[in-house]
């Protein structure tokens, strides 16, 4: 049950601590809609199918340097959801410009830290943008209240979730803090500590926690990797930070097109985004006239370490692993083969669960060591680059067909470029945040990941079948391929298989993980 006031985890203490002016601890996403949506119908929404999550109705308390979650006796919905309009005419560009003006904005923390502004963005059309701070979830769990809040269909409409009281199951505690370190163990060994306690002991005596870890993985091994980092390679994503962000997203891309493009290379659909990414990243380095020439950036990537099933609590269960993103690699086939290599490296590391470890350890250590930790994550990578699933059909909110979704992920110490996947209803939408001292212009950015996406898309049309990503994939095997129905596509004019995807699928491989 409930109560008045509940600890914080670990964890999120420690997202919360990692707040500063220059990067603001806040998830921010965007919906559009294809009418115009009633501030009054959607506060009732609201009321009755996200405050049914009790979390939402809590803030932050502090007693003796200690953070604890408490009821706000003065929670007033009006003010956590308010409604704006853009000026006449202000398009897609004003709209991104006050979505940038509300990234760069803190949220009070005498009161709970979420707020919706409804925006008009004219006589006929809404958006609906949402603010909140990272302690009360992740993009997993928030995508899990999302679906609460929306309908399969405009009459359709939905009973409000449970509750979720933040109980753990039996073995979450440990499995929390060491991911699935218990599940490769096979010795049933359980810690019936709670995740506070763990991770103060983690803190105080970490040969305790090595100690454990050996009996399944060497975790070892990998704080000893990512201690032994060299700080990320200088470019001009890596610098002094302001306060103000800017945002931008790109254009949508097919979620089949991108699959089919994934199945003709043998790899996961992220790791053809993660390819498109890094060409975009290596083409504004060029629009600069800056050297790309053997150089190497390193993003943190995260990693969900939920167990399987339903979301059992709000709150922050995940990983980060410092994926490098080989932007001195122009060759499109060989980029993508490098990132498929580099992830299936890291989806057989415990990268993520020693991360999950120094983040709890951030919640509870003092300040300065916090910070120190803050800011070794930090100069170890440039980015941070984050892919939601989300909703696959089209989802209604207040009666209203939500037409397109896009999110900001923050960023921690001094990293000031966040790129956000987002997945919905056919679609691939990708957010770009930026710190203006770093990237003044991501919509520049924004458009080089579509533009790039069509680059290799279209390498793949006109390549032998069937295409794989073999050792060298400079070199295509040549065979003889049976003669198919050609169509044009009308955005790049190059000739496609006639097909659902436009791809006709070669034979069966391996698909990774979305």
């Amino acid at each position: 049950m409930a109560t008045e006031r509940e600890t914080l985890s670990v964890v999120d203490h420690a997202w919360l601590r990692m707040d500063r002016p220059t990067n603001l601890m806040m998830i921010c996403g965007l919906m559009t809609f294809a009418g115009k949506l009633d501030l009054v119908r959607l506060k009732a929404v609201v009321r009755e199918r996200m405050l049914c999550f009790h979390r939402f109705r809590q803030r932050v308390g502090w007693e003796g340097g200690e953070a604890y979650w408490e009821t706000d006796p003065a929670f007033d919905l009006d003010w956590h959801v308010r409604q704006l309009a853009l000026p006449r005419g202000a398009g897609q560009r004003g709209l991104d410009k006050l979505a940038g003006d509300l990234v760069s904005t803190a949220l009070d923390p005498s009161k709970p830290m979420w707020q919706m502004h409804l925006i008009d963005v004219d006589a006929s059309h809404s958006a609906l943008m949402l603010r909140i701070h990272h302690c009360y979830g992740d993009g997993f769990a928030l995508a899990h209240v999302m679906g609460a809040l929306t309908d399969s269909s405009a009459n359709h409409h939905a009973l409000p979730s449970p509750d979720l009281d933040g109980t753990p199951p039996p073995r979450a505690a440990w499995e929390k803090m060491l991911g699935q370190v218990t599940e490769l163990a096979g010795d049933g060994v359980r810690l019936a500590r709670t995740a506070y306690a763990l991770a103060a002991d983690w803190s105080g005596h970490p040969d305790h926690a090595l100690a454990a870890a050996r009996r399944g993985v060497n975790l070892a091994t990998e704080l000893a990797v990512v201690a032994a980092m060299e700080p990320d390679c200088p470019t001009r994503f890596k610098g002094p930070l302001g306060v103000m962000k800017r945002v931008a997203s790109a254009r949508s891309l097919s979620l089949d097109e991108v699959k089919a493009v994934a199945s003709a290379l043998s790899c996961s659909v992220n790791d053809v985004l993660l390819s498109c990414v890094t060409a975009a990243l290596r083409r504004y380095l060029l629009d600069q006239d800056d050297a790309v020439d053997g150089v190497e950036m390193r993003a943190l990537v995260p990693v969900n370490l939920r167990p399987p099933g339903p979301v059992q609590e709000l709150g922050n269960h995940f990983g980060l692993v410092f994926l490098g993103l080989p932007l001195g690699e122009a060759d499109a086939l060989r980029r993508t083969r490098a990132i498929h290599e580099r992830m299936e490296a890291l989806k057989h590391s415990q990268q993520a669960t020693v991360a999950l470890g120094i983040l709890a350890c951030m919640g509870a250590a003092p300040d300065g060591l916090r910070e120190t930790l803050v800011q070794a994550l930090a100069a170890n990578a440039s980015a941070v680059i984050t892919n939601v699933r989300g909703a696959p059909e089209a989802r209604y909110l207040g009666g209203q067909r939500i037409t397109r979704q896009v999110f900001w992920v923050p960023q921690s110490g001094g990293i000031g470029l966040g790129i956000s996947i987002l997945s919905y209803a056919g679609q691939i939408n990708l957010g770009v945040v930026a710190d203006v001292q770093r990237v003044p212009d991501p919509e520049a950015l924004a458009n080089h990941i579509g533009t790039e996406f069509e680059a290799l898309l279209l390498r793949c049309l006109t390549m032998p079948w069937p295409a794989r990503l073999a050792a060298d994939v400079g070199k295509a095997a040549v065979t003889t391929a049976p003669k198919r129905k050609r169509s044009t596509n009308r955005t790049t004019g190059a000739s496609r298989t006639a097909g659902t995807t436009g791809i006709t699928k070669p034979p069966p491989a391996h698909q990774g993980t979305d």
